[in-house]
């Protein structure tokens, strides 16, 4: 047994009188202990283009997009400003309430800034690079045990897939957790190939610094990566299971400091904890980014919560279900080639078939296949808040699945009869031998023509996008899939001319070759071109999604889709919309009994349809104008009422210029020259130089200055933060200037501090427009 065998394949005794013997690996499939000289020549150009193509992808027209999600931009310059607010992630720099994640991916970006300025550029590049580096990874984690032409594979369908261009070229957490679960796979894979302590405890950092990123979606792939470790690592079960004891200490060591630190401090000498409804990190990880996002059991979210006999999830999330990877929404953001990774994975387990416990052509396959298949199945049937860009954490998996199960196959094709040839009488090889070698060309067959028609359905859910493109994919596609399977036809190979004669025609083990000589040139084009084809609709979509800017807290990938949420991230809600591609039936908010015309009955404080933190009692920004639109002097049709400049059909409201959808609590606002003026007088003599409902609201007012501004209640104003009667110690002791009408939402529970700040604001202090905005001059109240 040669050295790629050992370390590959199954030990064999030998060829066996009853059947063939395991399928060697080929020679020029590189192993973990060759050298990387060891690769054939092409491979380092080829990844060096892959790896500038990318770059390319996410760089190009980047500073389009603005600030991205502002929500996040706010918090990085605020860490930029304050080392406290940089180490808790806090919305301002004053630190009175930190954003509803752990903090590792605004780090990256205040580091930024307090290197380059703030910019758009030094906010968004950050997360471009995280996507050059994270192609490199996967490369460099399959190409370990599968090959170079496998790792390139992998990368490529990872950097062309559409919801990762658009995650690579925003400013959520997903870009760095996707990174640095990429370097946990790797480091995994590193570990099982010699049972190394030290790599299998650098998986656990990784992962325990993915949950500083963004919690517990981080821990959804160390079931997987145990398993792997604990079924494939060269070395006893104990010492298997005390190794990963000790990853599992390394998890909690570099997850757990900083949570300690944040629960050991007293809550008055840090800022509240957003998200949370008792200033509690862990109620914040185990709740509302926990549990809840599974059960849909929220207090203080925006939608999400799965409702009895439907879909669960509510407005924000979509339909649970096993096929929700495939549906409006989702299926043009990551599904193009996930049929083709499924139908790959059980193909590749296939082909290891009875191998050794320490195969590592099984193990690849079992940890990607697990990554996809936990992390996918647990996004399709959680009835909490789901948006369909966090599908951005399959890509990897994806694409590790349909690099390697394309070189498997195609290896496949050939090693299978070389196989049997080697073992048979004179070398000669049996026909049941070439049929089963055919299998395999008839798998690589069906997967280009499943990929081939999905492409064209999601195409079609774009029917004014690119015609042209679906009929050719469809077309392209099927066309190469039964070339494919003719030409490897053991009947028609038998046809082929050859090249020069040869002492035996059918030995497939003295020359080397896969065949004919027309094997390499002509099933090899067809081959390409069915690749090409596969790739065209996520590449097509990619490019679309490079190309156009996106904002707002709810970015979605591709171009509108019939009956979805459209192009997403220009603002709010995808296309400044309600999800379903429109305003509410009759302006009635879904779920709340009565709620017609745009009114939202039932919240405290909320009269006449009034949304509760609208001091003027008007409506909520962004929901159309209803006849009982407030009470108060702004409300109804007025400047920040239904109709008016900051309501739904007006210029900072659903569809309007200015905000995204629901009038800030999506998308920050974009404040006038005058509004900003205002703003920054006097701003040294202030703690926060304004106060308003919800943190989106408040980044936009704090982007344009550069001073902190208040978000009170947290991203959807629903946080109990600060209290009324905290906020009327703050203007008693003259720290906040102005009060900024608008923003927030309050559903799910949470707190109705912001409601009853509001009304205080409104009752005690005199109301004035700015660019269209209520604003309250509190230095009026100042005492003493």
């Amino acid at each position: 047994m040669d050295r790629t065998e050992s370390l590959l394949t199954a030990p064999t005794g030998g060829p066996s009188a009853t059947g063939p013997a395991p399928t060697p690996v080929p020679e020029s499939a590189p192993t973990a202990a060759d050298p990387p000289g060891h690769d054939p020549r092409w491979a380092r150009p080829a990844l060096f283009g892959l790896l500038v193509a990318t770059g390319l992808l996410y760089l190009w027209g980047l500073g389009a997009s603005g600030w991205g999600n502002a929500f996040y931009s706010a918090a990085a310059q605020a860490g930029s400003e304050s080392w406290q607010a940089f180490f808790y992630g806090s919305s301002d720099a004053a630190n009175s309430i930190t954003v509803d994640k752990t903090p590792a991916s605004l780090w990256l970006m205040a580091l930024s800034v307090r290197v380059f300025g703030l910019s758009s550029w030094s906010i968004l590049v950050p997360q471009a690079l995280l996507g050059v580096a994270s192609v490199a990874v996967l490369y460099a984690t399959v190409r370990r045990w599968y090959g170079p032409t496998a790792g390139l594979l992998a990368g490529a369908v990872l950097g062309l897939t559409p919801v990762a261009t658009l995650m690579y070229r925003f400013n959520n957490p997903d870009a760095l957790l996707v990174f640095l679960l990429l370097a946990a796979a790797y480091a995994t894979v590193r570990a099982v190939e010699t049972a190394s302590t030290r790599w299998i405890a650098l998986a656990g950092v990784l992962v325990g610094l993915g949950f500083l990123t963004k919690m517990l979606q981080a821990f959804l792939v160390i079931p997987v990566f145990a398993v792997v470790y604990l079924l494939a690592a060269p070395t006893g079960l104990g010492r298997r299971i005390r190794q990963l004891l000790l990853a599992g200490l390394a998890v909690l060591v570099s997850a757990g400091w900083w949570v300690a630190v944040v629960e050991l401090v007293p809550a008055s000498a840090r800022p509240y904890i957003g998200g949370s409804q008792h200033d509690s990190i862990l109620e914040l990880t185990l709740g509302y980014n926990g549990l809840g996002r599974i059960t849909g059991d929220e207090v203080g979210s925006v939608g999400g919560g799965g409702r009895p006999g439907g879909g669960g999830g509510g407005p924000f999330s979509g339909q649970t279900g096993l096929l929700r990877m495939f549906d409006t929404e989702v299926g043009g953001q990551i599904s193009w080639l996930l049929p083709a990774a499924l139908i790959l994975l059980v193909a590749g387990l296939w082909l290891a078939g009875r191998a050794a416990r320490t195969d590592r052509r099984r193990a690849g396959l079992l940890l990607w296949g697990g990554w996809l298949l936990v992390t996918g199945l647990i996004f399709s049937f959680m009835s909490g808040i789901f948006h369909a860009y966090y599908t951005v954490a399959l890509a990897p998996a994806v694409g590790a699945l349909v690099g390697i199960g394309v070189t498997q196959l195609w290896r496949a094709r050939t090693a299978l009869t070389r196989s049997a040839a080697g073992h048979a009488p004179a070398g000669r090889v049996p026909a049941w031998a070439r049929w089963r070698g055919y299998a395999a060309t008839l798998v690589l067959a069906g997967a280009l023509a499943v990929t081939a028609w999905w492409s064209w359905r999601l195409l079609g859910r774009s029917p004014d996008w690119q015609p042209w493109l679906r009929p050719a994919v469809l077309a392209t596609g099927l066309t190469a899939a039964v070339l494919l399977a003719l030409l490897d036809l053991p009947v028609i190979k038998d046809f082929r001319p050859a090249r020069a004669p040869r002492d035996d025609a059918n030995s497939l083990v003295t020359s080397g070759r896969a065949g004919r000589w027309w094997t390499r040139g002509v099933v090899t084009g067809v081959a390409a071109l069915g690749m090409a084809a596969g790739v065209a609709g996520p590449a097509a979509y990619a490019v679309q999604t490079a190309a156009t800017p996106h904002t707002g807290s709810i970015p979605s990938a591709g171009p509108d889709v019939v009956g979805g949420f459209g192009p997403g991230g220009r603002g709010g809600f995808p296309g400044g919309r309600m999800p379903g591609g429109g305003e509410f039936p009759g302006g009635a908010f879904p779920g709340f009994p009565g709620g017609g015309n745009g009114q939202f009955p039932g919240f405290p404080g909320g009269q006449n349809g009034a949304f509760p933190g609208f001091p003027d009692g008007g409506q909520a920004p962004g929901t159309p104008g209803g006849p009982n639109g407030g009470t108060g002097p702004n409300g109804g049709t007025g400047p920040n009422g239904g109709t008016g400049p900051d309501g739904g059909a007006g210029q900072r409201g659903g569809r309007g210029q200015r905000g995204g959808g629901m009038g800030g609590l999506l998308d920050a606002r974009e404040p006038s020259a005058e509004m900003t003026a205002l703003l920054k007088a006097d701003a040294e003599d202030y703690t926060w130089v304004a106060a308003t409902i919800g943190s989106n609201n408040a980044s936009g007012y704090q982007l344009a200055t550069g001073e902190p501004v208040m978000p009170i209640g947290g991203f959807n104003g629903s946080d109990p933060s600060p209290t009324l009667a905290e906020f009327q110690r703050y203007v008693a002791d003259g720290r906040i200037h102005w009060f900024l009408g608008g923003g927030g939402f309050r559903a799910n529970g949470g707190s109705s501090a912001s409601t009853e700040i509001a009304a205080w604001v409104a009752e005690h202090f005199t109301a004035t427009t700015v660019d269209g905005v209520t604003v309250y001059d509190l230095s009026s109240g100042k005492q003493g």
